[in-house]
């Protein structure tokens, strides 16, 4: 009994995952353009979000091969798994899709707010995968594990730059309110949505992968 319900468990998790790494590079396709345009002259900190981007893309890939190594699609989870666009929508008004990042970028206080947003999730996705690898069932898959070690050593260099950004305009700490809502979308899909994903037998599969059509990685 316990192998298939240790299965289920991977499976929504790394769907989960493989999602949230897919909307965190594809949308920071959008604010490198802006940023490109509206901060030419930035181009450490320019450097320090492509690197963001790239790790995030390469999240992604490592999660589409533990899938198509076991021979199935993810799990067809949505917005409401994806931690960064349930951010936006408290903080902006909107997910990630409606956010105008030019708009956002040329605002000095918007775009902190942007930052002090990405800071909150991927502190708190470091702080998730320590947790995830302190979990029997993740040590189980070797190869799950391994992306999660991998993610843990490359967390802290997608935080830090929007940090050193913040800190040379005086706007280092999150807001209470924004601190307050990466609590609760933290424990709600914790508490909530990954049981109701875990104990739903008709959740169906993804038919293609989020990357589809998109042009192939430049070679590092």
């Amino acid at each position: 009994m316990f192998q298939p319900l240790r299965r289920r468990y991977l499976d929504v998790l790394a769907s989960i995952y493989l999602f949230n790494e897919h909307r965190g590079y594809s949308s920071l396709d959008r604010v490198l353009a802006a940023l490109r345009q509206r901060h030419p002259d930035a181009t450490d900190f320019i450097a320090q979000v492509e690197k963001h981007r790239a790790d995030e893309r390469r999240h992604y890939r490592m999660f589409r091969v533990w899938f198509e190594r076991q021979g199935r699609m993810p799990l067809a989870v949505d917005k409401s798994c994806a931690h960064i666009d349930r951010m936006i929508r408290l903080m902006f008004g909107c997910d990630i899709d409606g956010l105008d990042t030019d708009s956002v970028i040329a605002s000095d206080a918007r775009f902190a707010r942007l930052c002090r947003i990405i800071v909150l999730t991927e502190q708190r996705g470091l702080w998730q995968v320590g947790k995830l690898l302190t979990m029997p069932v993740v040590a189980s898959d070797r190869a799950l594990l391994r992306i999660f070690q991998l993610i843990e050593r490359d967390e802290p260099s997608h935080y830090l730059p929007y940090e050193g950004w913040l800190r040379t305009r005086g706007e280092a700490r999150p807001r209470l309110a924004e601190r307050m809502a990466d609590w609760w979308l933290h424990k709600s899909l914790i508490l909530f949505k990954l049981p109701l994903l875990f104990f739903n037998p008709a959740l169906p599969r993804r038919t293609a992968w989020q990357d589809a059509g998109e042009l192939p990685a430049a070679p590092a």
